[in-house]
């Protein structure tokens, strides 16, 4: 498994998400972490969310990646979310669904 991976895109610039992946999630994406470019707010005029983080994973790493997401959940710079419009900040966690309580 990479435990790195950047993904180049002509549709987001200038600015950079972390994105880190734990247990299934990493098995999905191949990898632990990888950086994906922000988009610009300068250029698109809006400002990335979860939901844009989502599609573009789901989009990158197909069935395996929708599975995990459909039931797991994003760590937010620290704070977890399953909201599609909360905005990202520097670093998502993607964590799977938990076992136990």
């Amino acid at each position: 498994m990479r435990t790195t991976s950047s993904v180049p895109s002509a549709a987001w610039a200038l600015s950079v998400v972390r994105v880190r992946y734990f247990a299934a999630a990493a098995e999905a994406a191949g990898c632990e972490e990888q950086v994906l470019p922000e988009a610009s707010t300068s250029l698109a005029g809006a400002v990335l969310t979860v939901g844009d983080v989502r599609r573009a994973l789901i989009e990158l790493y197909g069935d395996p990646m929708a599975r995990v997401l459909a039931s797991g959940s994003f760590l937010v710079d620290g704070v977890v979310s399953r909201d599609d419009s909360r905005p990202v900040g520097s670093t998502v966690d993607v964590l799977p669904p938990f076992a136990g309580g």
